[in-house]
């Protein structure tokens, strides 16, 4: 691994070029640092601390004496003896700062990015699969659900954050780096540009899934329009543009590829006979051929021979479901400007599977149970709908909830997805945070036709799992969604462990049935 370390002379010159530096304080030009961190609990000696978040004095006086001789704020701490560097934004300078301690490691690394509303995991997960054929197993994933970092069992844990702080996610890159990986694939959520955690970060190549009303909330995006410019920031940032022609709002992402990136790198694609909504070639058009529980088949052709890139031919996927042929076309196109062939496309796509995504277990007397990540309506609404074409005589019994604190706007969604989609529905907990589970359960009821669903209320979410299987019969459906295998429940502030869905669905089947 190369040395880290960051000198004063670095720090200044990069923060002046950003125009970020207001001050120095207690200057010590010959200052080098040996680490960096925003947790004064992960300070050792000579770490250059950021005051980032909802900082406290006291945080800084501990990262002083667990080692730390300089530190990063946006004010100047009175009390402090060592060096500061005053700046106007924390996290953009954070992100820089992170980026060049570690040396750059993005510039080692072709990097695929994914955003949009739904389908991102599944999509990274398909890019991924295909690259790490191509790459004979070099390519890191940076996601929802996984981090992998090189080919070591410690190297791949589970993600807390979709695109984590810039300090950890150069981190890792440098450590994907040093393990060999020569390609990366991940995903970027609005937050992470909400909150300046990419900043000064470049992809190679930008996918624009879609767009739909999410992360709306006192805690995230204050509007819509808020929401929309930081997912665009994506591809403002990246040197090829994929976008789904499909998606809602398509004049306004098209025009933010174009505005950083030349029309012979942004390319679009659509399902057989959609016509996009402002007059762009598509290049790729997609059909499905098969699409039921065993078989999800679906043929790829490039329409615009200018393009360059031709992955044309015909797909299978392990996870059925339309909607992820569209999420496959995006990754299979991805993957192609990373070098990977249509033969590795071909070879890998029907062994993918995403952790938590359209898991099922089928029971004896009481119907089939799935567990799936869906987690607003759009992707609620597909995994309904999905299933419903495929059980058009069972009942659809759903059990879920909605986070607390955060995707406000979630709420309304899936009580409407619920109405259009659902015969029975039990609302739970899911995340709630620092709010009432039973209050964010009556929010969502209030955006349920209760003509069309009958609904439970059972907050405890193991009971409210064991009572939908319970009072499910042969031809039901009991679909557990939007934890997939999240391992832990968000409550007041704490990571409670959680078994995860299927676990306890798997344990209420074997008690029923025995």
């Amino acid at each position: 691994m190369m040395k880290l370390h960051l000198s004063a002379l670095q720090i200044t010159t990069i923060l002046r070029e950003h125009h970020l530096l207001k001050t120095i304080v207690k200057s010590v030009t010959e200052a080098t640092y040996q680490n960096v961190s925003y947790d004064s609990r992960a300070v050792t000696a000579d770490t250059l601390f950021f005051c980032k978040g909802n900082f406290k004095p006291e945080y800084l006086a501990s990262a002083v004496t667990a080692g730390a001789t300089g530190y990063v704020a946006e004010q100047e701490n009175l009390a402090a003896t060592i060096p500061g560097y005053i700046v106007t934004d924390i996290q953009k300078a954070m992100a820089l700062l992170g980026a060049a301690f570690y040396g750059y490691p993005q510039d080692e690394l072709f990097i695929i990015a994914f955003t949009g509303t739904k389908g991102k995991t599944t999509s990274a997960y398909f890019s991924r699969g295909i690259l790490q054929q191509t790459t004979n197993k070099h390519t890191a994933l940076f996601s929802t659900i996984d981090r992998i970092l090189g080919p070591k069992p410690e190297q791949e844990f589970k993600s807390d954050l979709t695109t984590p702080e810039s300090l950890n996610l150069f981190h890792d890159m440098r450590e994907a780096v040093d393990s060999g990986m020569t390609h990366l694939v991940m995903e970027v959520s609005s937050q992470a540009y909400k909150k300046n955690r990419v900043y000064g970060l470049t992809y190679d190549v930008g996918i624009f899934l879609n767009i739909s009303p999410d992360h709306i909330g006192r805690n995230e995006h204050p509007t819509f329009a808020d929401y929309l410019h930081c997912k665009l920031q994506l591809l403002v940032n990246s040197r090829k543009c994929i976008i789904n022609a499909e998606t809602d709002y398509l004049e306004d992402i098209y025009m933010a590829a174009k505005a950083t990136t030349d029309p012979e790198d942004i390319y679009l694609y659509a399902r057989k006979g959609v016509k996009p909504t402002i007059n762009v070639p598509v290049d790729f058009e997609f059909a499905s051929q098969e699409d039921n529980l065993k078989d999800a088949k679906f043929t790829v052709k490039r329409l615009n021979e200018a393009s360059g890139l031709d992955v044309s031919g015909e797909y299978q996927l392990a996870l059925p479901g339309d909607y992820n042929e569209n999420n496959a076309v995006a990754a299979i196109i991805a993957a192609g400007l990373a070098g990977a062939s249509v033969t590795d496309a071909q070879a890998t796509l029907p062994d993918v599977t995403v952790p938590g995504r359209f898991e099922s277990l089928t029971t004896a007397t009481h119907g089939t149970v799935f567990v799936d990540y869906a987690h607003n309506y759009a992707s609620v609404k597909a995994l309904l709908s999905f299933l419903r074409k495929q059980y058009n005589d069972s009942r659809v019994i759903v059990v879920v909830g909605s986070p607390g604190d955060k995707g406000i706007s979630r709420r309304e969604g899936f009580g409407k997805a619920l109405s259009e989609e659902a015969d029975v529905a039990y609302l739970t907990s899911d995340d709630p945070g620092f709010e009432d589970p039973a209050a964010i359960a009556a929010k969502i009821d209030e955006h349920i036709d209760h003509d069309k669903v009958t609904v439970h209320v059972e907050i405890d979410r193991p009971k409210a799992i064991k009572q939908a299987i319970s009072a499910s019969r042969p031809n039901d459906i009991v679909v557990l969604a939007a934890k997939g295998e999240d391992p832990y429940q968000k409550i007041q502030g704490v990571d409670t462990h959680y078994p995860t869905d299927m676990v306890v669905a798997k344990k209420v089947v074997a008690e029923l049935e025995q």
